[in-house]
């Protein structure tokens, strides 16, 4: 990784960073609300019985009420659990699922482990993003789960990163591991990102 490129993406990632920890707890609440709209809509778009998301945390626009939906239409969330060998594992998520703090102090779910090779069978990944850019670039938060998670699978579903309006960005940096998106969602929108075809 190029010192100039890593500078840039940790600074971009601080101010992001810094922005979402300043939102008011209603601003939050707003968001949440509109995300779960937005992300309902983007399954029904693609009659997703399955689907990748994540666990929010407190700075995260806000996917429980999302996950809670789609779990009570009876559509198939699985739910990334992060593994020390840089993989993601992957659990189905309940109404009463159980969450915990995960490897880096991440909520994940708690239960059965169905191994990194479950997400194959999804119809739609949901994926958390610091921003994204025009072209489909997605600055993750640094460990690279989700590009080394996207770029092994073999017939990658639309993936559909996760980002307040203001993330969506003119530019973000990039290296050659980094692994575009298919879109955005945003508590105010859907975009589907002429890169994507």
């Amino acid at each position: 990784m190029s010192d100039v490129i890593d500078q840039a993406k940790r600074a971009l990632r601080a101010d992001l960073r810094e922005r979402r920890q300043m939102l008011s707890d209603a601003a939050r609440a707003q968001a949440g609300v509109g995300l779960t709209t937005q992300l309902l809509a983007l399954v029904d778009q693609y009659g997703a019985t399955s689907v990748s998301c994540f666990l929010s945390t407190t700075i995260e626009p806000e996917t429980r009420g999302f996950i809670r939906a789609a779990v009570a239409r009876g559509v198939r969330v699985l739910l990334p659990v992060t593994r020390v060998d840089g993989l993601l594992d992957w659990a189905v998520a309940t109404e009463d699922g159980e969450i915990a703090e995960g490897l880096f102090g991440l909520p994940e779910p708690v239960g059965d482990l169905l191994g990194p090779i479950a997400v194959n069978d999804v119809d739609l990944m949901i994926i958390p993003a610091a921003a994204v850019d025009r072209t489909g670039m997605r600055l993750g938060w640094g460990r690279g789960y989700f590009d080394k998670t996207i770029g092994s699978m073999e017939g990658c579903p639309p993936v559909y990163a996760v980002v307040f309006d203001t993330e969506y960005v003119d530019e973000v940096p990039r290296e050659k591991h980094d692994q575009p998106v298919t879109g955005i969602v945003t508590p105010t929108r859907t975009v589907r990102l002429p890169a994507a075809g």
